[in-house]
């Protein structure tokens, strides 16, 4: 008996910690071009991607890197993808709904009131929205795709694997999100934020780069985000 509790103490710590992961964003000196080609990229990658809500292993990779500078949030993709689904479309289409693609929601706060949510596809097409809750739980949220991140680049590169994605964000146009409490990062600052992709083809698969307990609403879970701290 007394080895038990100890036991059951160890069990819960790593079921919480597996659902409340810290990823590091490291500040980068770099001059950082939006230009899809990944072989300059300084920065380690993270993943892979995961089943958003079970933490099973993707029929396809996905990896991501994450770095910043005083300016600005650069994000790269690495996405493996033998049949690539989707087209060439305009700004703020609903590719989610039929393209393969990258996203990010970001929660600078961590209230789970209104996060941002970015998604960019195979061929650069992409969408920035404002996702506003409107119950504790998200489960019936509003989306404003009025708000466009002014200096936002995307761009996208189909590669021999698959295909590869950059993203500067500016922190500047972040500061207008209402009530978004935002801040500029500097080194320590921590966001509730988590990545995805969704992979169309023979088998739609909806990846996450941290899992979810819940089953409910998809990938918004903001209440489950991971953490992403700034560092030097």
């Amino acid at each position: 008996m007394k080895f038990y509790l100890p036991v059951v103490f160890i069990y819960l710590v790593c079921i919480n910690t597996m659902h409340s992961q810290t990823f590091s964003i490291a500040k980068t000196s770099e001059k950082i071009k939006i230009d899809g080609d990944l072989t300059d990229w300084k920065t380690p990658f993270s993943g892979p991607f995961v089943i958003h809500n079970s933490g099973e292993k993707a029929k396809q990779n996905t990896m991501v890197s994450l770095s910043w500078n005083d300016e600005y949030l650069f994000i790269a993709y690495r996405s493996i993808d033998s049949q690539i689904v989707g087209k060439h479309q305009m700004k703020d289409s609903k590719i989610y709904e039929t393209d393969d693609l990258v996203e990010i929601f970001i929660d600078p706060d961590g209230d789970g009131k209104n996060y941002l949510e970015i998604g960019i596809n195979a061929f650069s097409a992409n969408y920035d929205m404002l996702v506003k809750c409107i119950s504790p739980e998200c489960g019936g949220w509003k989306t404003d795709m009025n708000f466009d991140i002014k200096g936002f680049e995307a761009v996208s590169k189909i590669t021999s694997e698959g295909f590869d994605t950059e993203i500067k964000i500016p922190f500047s146009s972040l500061e207008k999100i209402e009530n978004g409490n935002f801040l500029k990062p500097k080194i320590g600052t921590k966001w509730k934020a988590n990545i995805f992709r969704i992979d169309y083809g023979d088998t739609t698969e909806y990846l996450a780069l941290q899992p979810y307990k819940s089953l409910k609403f998809g990938f918004h879970q903001p209440q489950e985000f991971a953490v992403f701290e700034f560092v030097e």
